[in-house]
């Protein structure tokens, strides 16, 4: 039997690189330190409440057709639920609603963005003239701003300091894990630009109405199916390196022989794993250390009472900035999950101060709340949950093949968020690079990937802009 290709990392990359390489008929072994599959997009048996919780809530859009892709294979797109509507706290009126309207992209939010009550009719000009300069710079212009913070951008564009709290920053925050004023330009840009401007389909919302680690449980048996494994609680220690190529993984186990290794994992663990005579003999490894880190924090709390009527809630200008109603749970309690992205402030605080302030933020959000408490709750820190997306994050993220100039390990592929894919630390950023690290390994093989409806680098097709969109620059 020929080497396995070896995938380290049982990540959303990783499930991705094994499944489109099993696709094309190779046989995958997947090593995995933990018991569950899904890395930091996953969940968790709760001793406290008795319940299944996520780690973080996690958000699919019709923009990131790669993720859409990779849940295909996995069998699991019914367990998406779609929202079009996107409500905004605005108290003490009810919430505001945006929503695709009846105008073609990128005009199709002009309707319920100007009935929007919680922006003063100066926040709302500023906002146009800076949606008008990101449609006509297309993604040309959008590549001259990288390496420079939004903020700039916003500043250019003459934003209100009211809009820029509560327009601009809840949306940067949550797609980019940092604020404007450190976020890297182009990446906030293409948030706007492919996720909300180009067409009417990318904006709309999907949540999982099941625990992440359900979506991820068929990949054991596409696996198996193919001759191949996932290997859970398996501890990896290092690249077995001959100088030449990889050779295999050395786990807590033994050693794992592999023709071809995918290393699916941050680029801290990825450092950890590596000797310096490899880190030395390929340039895709030698900025692993310089990468930064930033928090999200996601809080539990269940309720007696039903003091929430909306399926979600953004939060604008609040520390806390998203509410999700995850349902009724198995003690007919709601159960609400509250997320702070970039959440440094909040790492130091214990579960009882993270509460108090949550709680805080939902009776200013949810009037109706005022004087209520939950009977349960739980914080879930995410220390390193995504890589800071800071200005020229872009000239140290590795590609997942070896540069054809500067040369390297030929038989090691790299995959993660982290790594080169033009998007922000995002489930769909880490499906395209467990993509492209596939596809590099059927190049290296001497054959084209497979995989449908696929363009460059083994991706699934953009969403394409809609006709006015692009006749007027997107």
């Amino acid at each position: 039997m020929k080497p396995a290709i070896v995938v380290v990392g049982g990540g959303l990359a990783g499930i991705a690189a094994a499944l489109r390489l099993v696709d094309d008929g190779e046989r995958v072994i997947l090593l995995e330190s933990r018991k569950k599959l899904g890395g930091r997009a996953t969940s968790f048996s709760d001793v406290r409440s008795g319940e299944v919780l996520d780690n973080c809530q996690h958000v699919v859009m019709g923009s990131c057709t790669n993720l859409l892709d990779l849940y295909e294979r996995l069998g699991v797109l019914q367990y998406v639920q779609w929202h079009p509507k996107i409500w905004w706290a605005n108290p003490p009126h009810a919430p505001d609603v945006m929503q695709p309207g009846v105008l073609p992209a990128p005009l199709h939010f002009a309707i319920g963005f100007l009935r929007m009550k919680l922006l003063s009719l100066q926040d709302k000009r500023g906002i146009a003239r800076a949606m008008w300069q990101l449609i006509r710079m297309g993604g040309e212009g959008r590549a001259r701003w990288r390496g420079r913070a939004f903020a700039e951008f916003l500043a250019e564009t003459k934003q209100t300091a009211h809009a820029c709290k509560v327009f601009w920053d809840p949306v940067v925050v949550s797609a980019c894990n940092v604020p404007c004023e450190r976020t890297d330009a182009a990446h906030a840009m293409l948030v706007f630009q492919q996720g909300f401007l180009q067409d009417r389909w990318s904006p709309v919302m999907g949540l999982s109405t099941v625990p992440l680690w359900s979506l991820y449980e068929p990949a054991t048996a596409i696996l198996e199916a193919s001759g191949g494994a996932i290997r859970t609680g398996v501890s990896v220690l290092a690249l077995a390196y001959d100088g030449r190529r990889v050779t295999g993984v050395v786990t807590d186990e033994g050693i794992v022989e592999a023709g071809m290794v995918v290393a699916a994992v941050p680029p801290d663990r990825l450092a950890k794993l590596c000797s310096q005579t490899m880190r030395a003999a390929d340039c895709r490894l030698a900025q692993l250390d310089a990468f930064t880190f930033s928090p999200i924090l996601g809080v539990h709390l269940f309720f007696e009472q039903q003091i929430m009527s909306t399926p979600h809630l953004v939060l604008p200008g609040r520390p806390t900035q998203w509410l999700f109603k995850k349902g009724i749970d198995s003690q007919g309690r709601l159960h609400i999950h509250a997320v702070i992205s970039a959440a440094d402030a909040w790492m130091e605080l214990d579960e009882g101060e993270i509460v108090r302030r949550v709680m805080a933020d939902i009776h200013w959000a949810i009037p109706g709340s005022r004087g209520l408490e939950p009977s349960a709750v739980r914080a879930v820190k995410e220390k390193r949950a995504t890589f800071a997306c800071l200005p020229a994050i872009d000239a140290i993220r590795p590609s997942a093949v070896v540069d054809g100039i500067r040369g390297g390990i030929n038989n090691l592929f790299l995959c993660g968020d982290w790594c080169d894919t033009g998007w922000p630390a995002t489930m769909e950023g880490a499906v395209r690079s467990g993509y492209r690290a596939a596809h590099g390994v059927c190049s290296a093989l001497g054959r084209p990937a497979s995989g449908k409806d696929s363009s460059r680098l083994g991706l699934v097709a953009d969403v394409p802009a809609a006709r006015l969109a692009r006749l007027l620059g997107l």
